[in-house]
């Protein structure tokens, strides 16, 4: 079953069981998704939603931290429960031993062995890791590696 049959079965089930949190994220999801396909004029596979999934789980993640810096704790947890939602929709998160192994493979593929080949690996790894880990937790790991 696709991702997106997925969301909108979510949608369904969210509907039935009159959870208006769920209900209300996975639409926004949904929107998100059809807004994205408005834009690109054409339908999104799995890798394409789980592209729009990820940004906005970092959205969430963002929001979730300036609230806590804000002392809006209600708002705060609002965002974590979407969240949690979101993340329900994406395939499980990579350890970092796993990204480690990623980022060994592309420097052996690409034959990297300086910061100025950065772009060629993160090139390679993000479309592996892409909604499986945090970009930025790849670029450091990256940045770690060639600088050795």
């Amino acid at each position: 079953m696709s991702l997106k049959q997925q969301l909108t079965d979510a949608m369904k089930e969210a509907m039935r069981a009159k959870d208006s949190l769920r209900l209300t994220t996975v639409r926004s999801v949904l929107a998100a998704i059809k807004n994205r396909e408005i834009d690109q004029r054409s339908e999104l596979g799995d890798e394409d939603i789980i592209g729009v999934l990820s940004s906005l789980v970092k959205q969430r993640k963002e929001s979730v931290q300036l609230y806590r810096e804000g002392d809006r704790v209600e708002l705060a947890e609002k965002e974590e429960a979407e969240l949690a939602i979101l993340q329900e929709f994406l395939p499980s998160p990579l350890t970092q031993e796993e990204i480690a192994a990623l980022i060994e493979q592309a420097v052996t593929e690409t034959g990297a062995s300086s910061p100025k080949d950065m772009g060629k690996v993160m090139k390679i790894v993000s479309a592996q890791a892409r909604g499986r880990a945090d970009g930025k937790q790849v670029s450091d790991m990256v940045k770690d590696r060639l600088s050795r």
